[in-house]
């Protein structure tokens, strides 16, 4: 069996409860080396075999799983923050698909949860944004032209950039030139959640510059939107005059 399992954003402790039993189960573990926290193979078996998935390839990564299936083990696939997100999941699938091997999938909180934390940010506000896009830029691999930042700028709603950071001048103009204005407030969180965390906090027309002057260049989230500023609307959630399935307005 196989368990694809969401490493959490960073912090050994923000992996799920269900995620950790099957680290402490595991037989063999195969872990993104690039983003996951070390100390989480700390919950693993001492016998267990641990392999670093940064050095590998696709056909590597299967071959691992297909020997340790072929001995009756255990395998965890360990990947950084949420495995649906930037993950390369499905392609892993297809291939247990292929040759049969079952499998599931332990959630994980993703480095965009662990950013607004970071941040003590709420990315719904009411009346200012109750969308948020996740996405990134183009870079060494393209993304779909229909979504381009450009594009997606035009909401002018909650936007969560992952995998950009050595791209942030580009990244500053598409931003404005899609409908942020240039004083858009805007953060870099690095490594949201470890113990090197780090929180910058700019506008969309600095955050090259912003980057540059903390000495950030990669492992960081860019988030953009007016959820970062200090005006919004209250919640109806708690309002005394609005009236839900559980709580009736009180007459006076």
């Amino acid at each position: 069996m196989v368990h694809f399992v969401g490493a959490g954003c960073g912090a050994a402790d923000l992996i799920t409860v269900r995620g950790k039993k099957l680290l402490e189960n595991a037989d063999v573990i195969i872990y993104a080396g690039s983003l996951v926290n070390p100390e989480l193979l700390n919950y693993s078996d001492p016998e267990c075999e641990i392999h670093n998935s940064a050095k590998m390839t696709l056909d590597e990564v299967i071959s691992i799983i297909k020997a340790a299936e072929k001995s009756g083990k255990n395998t965890v696939r360990l990947h950084t923050g949420d495995p649906s997100i930037f993950g390369a999941m499905r392609e892993q699938m297809d291939r247990l698909n292929e040759l049969g091997i079952s499998y599931d999938i332990c959630p994980g909180v993703s480095s965009f949860c662990g950013a607004a934390a970071a941040l003590k940010a709420e990315y719904t506000l009411p009346e200012v944004s109750q969308t948020v896009i996740l996405t990134r830029m183009a870079g060494r691999t393209p993304v779909p032209e229909s979504e381009s930042i450009e594009g997606l700028a035009a909401h002018r709603s909650t936007m969560v950039i992952f995998l950009s950071t050595g791209l942030l001048n580009e990244l500053s103009e598409k931003l404005i030139k899609g409908g942020y204005p240039p004083e858009t407030p805007a953060a870099i969180v690095y490594k949201a959640s470890w113990d090197d965390e780090k929180i910058c906090r700019c506008t969309v027309s600095d955050l090259a510059e912003t980057a540059e002057k903390n000495g950030i260049r990669k492992t960081a989230l860019i988030t953009v939107g007016n959820f970062l500023g200090d005006l919004y609307s209250l919640s109806k959630l708690y309002d005394p005059l609005f009236e839900t399935e559980f709580r009736k307005v009180k007459s006076k």
